[in-house]
């Protein structure tokens, strides 16, 4: 491999830069930087909580340079084609890596790609100066409390109502309780325990009811590469396998900024689950054992009771994700369908450059499924048992990247038996052109309830798309990229009165003049088909819809510890034939970084002529913590974020934010309504690290 620096120099090199490693403050910076840039705006069809809790995971457990798969170091989403082609062939010329800024060395990798980088990779299996040292183990524990210090409705006191009734109030008080203990050695062993308790839940303990103090709680055991068993895992856990058709764990980007990278799902395995939402996951067991050194058998087995309206005790009608429990008819639905997966993986992987994969999953309700008899709902899945088969594949050749997976679905009931496939390629055309190209169609009736391909909808049914991404180095400085996403409906769908059609596309340039400036523009336009609002037809008149959003970013660093950041974006929605509704909002951030100590805040002025044109806006947020709220209405939104590294066991955080509203006399609605214009939210949190 040509224009290699030889292994000597790159000792050097490496040596002499170790020491500008990233202290933890900088890392979770960088974190969060790169997170804003990965949401400019919102798209739909894409999980954010998922993601942001895969990449949070990965920051806790970074990636070893000299050990990571290329599916690995693909879940970062950052590196092209030719950059990981590149990397590993650098490592199998030279050995391991002395250190993340050897990256220099390696063809194609620039300082701005490594800074991105940085946050989710380490070297830990390489040698030393001064000889082997342990890859260091994340041993800590997580508290935090939130809370909104107004008075919503659910929580005030009932009065009786002209029939004497009380009115439903929300069971438990207003606090928000989470608790992590996670004990992990990263490709070694890991545990972990949580407990939350959402707003207006108690704390009970009824084991016969499977409650166990906290509403949610959660645990993992896994061990890792002993021998010629890979994985073995315990508890909660999620599974990714080829792309997504039949299980799926959140790596799930979609579409958004990263125009390329995000298309591919990575065949990753089992990970531990460690996400507060209370649904999409596996509880029970599963295990990975190398039947041979280039085949893998993965079974898996779960039991868990998901929440979901009954009509009565032998029919559920629709699953509930939301995970609240804070009414009586919440806790009716708590728990009330009990759910069973058997399934297994089969990967066959030769080489880094080839990957051949059978995935099955049988899914199993104690209760017959059917949803409302309503048009859309035709092709839904109903009976109690669904089967999933699928065939994925992969190739790598040069600088392309082949992906492919097609699968069939067969339940107990005739309204089974659909197919969904999807494949497409990666590419570096060129060292400054990459490229992506995705094709997938989801029959009315393919039912795969752990799904996650890419797609335009939310599930992987009832969709045909093509989608085409492009990204362009015009010099060092200046990035363009654009997607543009075409996709048919062929049935009904939720407020949508016939089979429908849209397309979307996004277009973005990035320019840094130096390390400590950056300028961004976006622009997402989007058209769909949906029902027209008052439309007293049967069915109902299905118009034309159009979405936009525009978005100037503005990073700067006036001084070493002080960051800036300026964002104006505007949006509008508009049925065809009315007037659109539309939307700004101006938001100023910065943080400081002193010593010990980091201080982040916002101001945001925002105006919308109602929800139509909605704005959502990335807000940093303590450590493993996720806000991306809508900004709707008018008014003023700000937050300070404080965190404080006491010594090297404790840090602190502190989060207050605050939306004052100035057309409205109240926030929200139901029990959730504050009966005042402003609504302020206090979040705190410490870790221990032991």
């Amino acid at each position: 491999m040509k224009h290699l620096y030889p292994p000597f120099l790159a000792f050097l090199f490496s040596t002499t830069l170790t020491v500008a490693q990233p202290t933890s403050t900088q890392r979770e910076a960088d974190l969060s930087r790169f997170l804003q840039d990965l949401f400019p705006v919102q798209t739909e069809g894409i999980d954010y909580q998922a993601v942001f809790d895969v990449l949070t995971q990965l920051y806790a457990s970074p990636l070893d340079l000299n050990t990571a798969t290329r599916d690995e170091l693909e879940t970062t989403y950052i590196l092209s084609e030719r950059q990981l082609t590149n990397l590993l062939a650098y490592r199998a010329e030279l050995g391991n890596l002395l250190s993340i800024y050897e990256l220099q060395a390696v063809p194609d990798f620039d300082l701005n790609t490594i800074r991105r980088l940085r946050p989710f990779v380490t070297v830990a299996s390489g040698p030393r100066l001064f000889g082997a040292l342990p890859t260091p183990t994340d041993n800590y524990l997580l508290v935090r409390y939130e809370r909104i210090l107004e008075e919503q409705v659910g929580f005030s006191e009932a009065a009786p109502n002209k029939s004497g009734k009380l009115p439903t109030r929300y069971n438990g008080g207003p606090g928000q309780l989470f608790v992590r203990y996670r004990y992990s050695r990263p490709r070694q062993f890991s545990f972990g325990l949580t407990f939350e308790k959402d707003p207006g839940e108690t704390w009970v303990w009824q084991p016969a009811n499977r409650r166990y103090g906290a509403d949610f709680v959660s645990f993992h055991v896994q061990l890792q590469n002993r021998g010629r068993w890979r994985n073995v895992l315990l508890g909660d856990y999620q599974m990714q396998a080829g792309q997504g058709l039949v299980l799926s764990a959140g790596f799930a980007l979609g579409k958004n900024a990263e125009t390329v990278q995000t298309v591919r799902r990575p065949t990753l395995g089992a990970r531990a689950y460690t996400s507060l939402m209370e649904s999409g996951f596996f509880r029970g067991a599963t295990a990975t054992y190398a039947i041979h050194q280039n085949l893998d058998l993965t079974l898996l087995a779960s039991h868990v009771r998901r929440d979901a309206n009954t009509a009565d005790d032998t029919i559920a009608t629709s699953l509930q994700t939301s995970g609240l429990h804070r009414t009586p008819s919440e806790l009716d639905d708590r728990g009330s369908l009990a759910e069973t997966n058997l399934g297994a993986h089969l990967l066959y992987h030769p080489r880094q450059q080839v990957q051949f994969g059978l995935t099955m999953l049988r899914t199993t309700y104690d209760k017959f499924f059917q949803r409302r008899a309503l048009t859309y709902n035709n092709y839904e899945f109903t009976g109690r048992q669904n089967l999933v088969i699928g065939l994925h594949g992969g190739y790598v050749w040069r600088n392309w990247n082949f992906f492919g997976e097609v699968a069939r679905s067969s339940g107990s009931r005739t309204n089974s038996g659909g197919i969904g496939a999807v494949g497409g390629a990666l590419a570096s055309l060129t060292k400054r052109l990459d490229m992506a190209v995705v094709f997938r169609h989801y029959d009315r009736n393919f039912h795969s309830f752990y799904a996650n391909a890419f797609s335009e909808g939310s599930r992987n049914i009832n969709e045909t798309g093509a989608y085409l991404g492009l990204k362009y180095s015009v010099y060092r400085k200046l990035t363009l990229s654009s997607f543009i996403d075409f996709y048919r409906f062929p049935w009904w769908k939720y407020l949508v009165d016939k089979p429908s059609a849209g397309f979307d596309y996004l277009v973005q340039a990035r320019y840094m003049p130096n390390r400590q400036t950056a300028f961004s523009f976006i622009f997402h336009d989007e058209r769909k088909e949906k029902n027209l609002p008052g439309s007293k037809t049967t069915p109902r008149e299905v118009v034309g819809t159009t979405r936009r959003n525009v978005a100037l970013n503005a990073d700067y660093k006036p001084m070493r510890s002080l960051s800036m950041r300026s964002r104006v974006q505007w949006g509008s929605f508009q049925y065809a034939g009315r007037a659109a509704s539309n939307g700004f909002v101006l938001v100023q951030d910065a943080t400081l970084d002193y010593r010990r100590w980091s201080l982040s805040g916002r101001v945001a002025l925002f105006g919308t002529d109602d929800y139509d044109s909605r704005l959502y806006v990335y807000e940093r947020d303590v450590l493993y913590a996720f806000s991306f709220p809508a900004y709707f209405n008018r008014g003023v939104r700000h937050y300070l974020l404080v965190q404080h590294d006491l010594n090297k066991h404790l840090t602190l955080w502190l989060r207050w934010a605050r939306t004052d509203l100035t057309n409205q006399e109240t926030v929200g609605s139901d029990l959730d309504q504050i009966n005042a214009p402003h609504k302020t939210e206090v979040k705190l949190q410490a870790r221990w690290r032991f």
